[in-house]
């Protein structure tokens, strides 16, 4: 089956116009509308200013909810609806970090998400440093057991530096520690940490765990490997409830001619409980319910279904991606694509796709309409967290791309604030995300996944 829709694809993609010439004069109206438009940006600060952190489980995130219900209608979306998920309700409460010898300085620290709390009173101990698993492995419990470990590995990209958050805590109790710290995953030393979610391994006993600033985590370090003792207090009162009641929200526009199929854009409505969420993932769902909202303002309604989503518990449990999964069931076969956004607001650059070779041609041919804003760029590999549960089942999937100066430097922080959002970049990425989102909801062909990324649904 997939041979025989990849050729179809392929004599579509050869007989029909060449999709820039066919979409140039629309596309041009979107980017046009965004580059123009401010209530996006007013949306978003709104969001970020009135309603502010919206962690899962957190009065924040409810009222967020239900505001993005009344935006979306606003916007002139049907079939606008919440989809009930199920999601981690852990809360932060109070908490400290405070090197106590060679001598007394509070620490810059954040609790990892999901992390338990210590015992009343706090936990002191002395800290021992490593970089590596392979460097803790080396220690073994005799130098371990009873002391706090610090990972204090550079950052080498967030993918290889997050390992140590979000398995860091189990990998040292398995040695005998009492807790554990983790140098921030950030390239810039601001004293500024970055909190994010971590697991434990239910083999080993569950210790305390939280991220400390790299300028804290570079100076316990250096002091350590001197010979020098080095002794922490922590103290956080972190704890998990039982599961709270939350939803996705999506609207649409329905398609005029296969409302059955469907294109779906979005990012994650939830948001860590410090900084305000703005690059993280704010900006990304205001910019798709723009991208729909400006559709819908300048009349188009594409062949397909447009569908913007707010996928909750992307942060610390990934729920709402799954709760959406559901939702489309046996329908599976209808959505078109998917389109995720979730690496903030920065310029964009244009979008990684997960689709075959002819797929990739046509996406180079939208590509050419966003030249305009330097959003042209189409790379192979893409996707998201939240339409992973759609791109196993066989869903082309995409990623939408940014420059990534700073993303990394405000990720997870109290620095995730909207002054951190350029307006131009973000009507910028709602250009980009307009004509994307419309073409492939349009275009008389569907993209076929590439090779090896999920099955080709029937």
């Amino acid at each position: 089956m997939r041979l025989v829709w990849t050729l179809c694809l392929a004599l579509f993609s050869l007989s029909a116009a060449d999709l820039t010439e066919q979409y140039r004069q629309t596309a041009d109206r979107l980017i046009d509308a965004a580059l123009a438009d401010s209530e996006g940006y007013n949306r978003l600060a709104y969001l970020c200013y009135r309603i502010g952190p919206r962690l899962s489980g957190s009065p924040g995130l409810e009222k967020a909810i239900a505001w993005s219900v009344e935006q979306m209608k606003a916007a002139g979306l049907s079939n606008v609806r919440t989809i009930p998920a199920k999601v981690p309700h852990w809360e932060r409460g109070r908490e400290s970090a405070t090197m106590v010898a060679p001598y007394e300085k509070p620490l810059h620290m954040l609790g990892l998400g999901m992390s338990i709390g210590t015992a009343s009173g706090g936990i002191t101990a002395d800290v021992v440093t490593v970089n590596t698993f392979d460097d803790l492995a080396k220690l073994g419990r005799e130098k371990i057991q009873g002391k706090i470990v610090l990972y204090n590995e550079e950052y080498r990209g967030y993918g290889p530096t997050r390992v140590y958050r979000s398995s860091g805590a189990s990998r040292a109790a398995a040695y005998g520690a009492v807790a554990a710290l983790v140098r921030s995953a950030t390239p810039l030393a601001m004293q500024i940490p970055h909190t994010g979610e971590m697991n434990y391994d239910e083999s080993q006993p569950k210790i305390p765990a939280a991220a400390v600033s790299p300028e804290d985590a570079m100076m316990m370090a250096w002091l350590t490997a001197g010979g020098v003792p080095v002794k922490v207090h922590l103290e956080m009162q972190a704890r998990s409830l039982p599961d709270a009641d939350s939803a996705d929200v999506i609207g649409e526009i329905p398609g005029r001619e296969h409302p059955e199929e469907v294109v779906v854009m979005g990012g994650h409505i939830d948001s860590w409980d410090v900084g305000q969420g703005a690059q993280d993932d704010g900006a990304s769902i205001m910019a798709c319910l723009q991208a729909v909202a400006l559709m819908k303002k300048l009349g188009l309604q594409p062949r397909r279904t447009i569908r913007v989503a707010f996928w909750v518990n992307e942060e610390n449990g990934g729920r709402g991606g799954a709760a959406y999964r559901e939702f489309v069931g046996t329908q599976i076969k209808n959505q078109a694509a998917a389109i995720e956004m979730d690496g903030g607001a920065e310029a964009p650059r244009g979008f990684g796709a997960s689709v075959d070779a002819a797929s990739m041609e046509l996406l180079q041919q939208i590509g050419k309409l966003l030249e305009r804003v330097n959003a042209g760029e189409i790379t192979a590999g893409g996707g998201g967290s939240d339409i992973g549960p759609l791109m196993r089942d066989g869903v082309p999937g995409l990623g939408e791309r940014t420059v990534g100066t700073h993303y990394f430097d405000w990720h997870h922080t109290e620095a995730d604030t909207l002054d951190k959002v350029n307006p131009e970049d973000f009507r910028k990425n709602v250009a980009a995300l307009a004509v994307m989102g419309y073409v492939l909801a349009d275009m008389p062909g569907r993209l076929v996944p590439g090779p090896g990324i999920g099955r080709r649904a029937q």
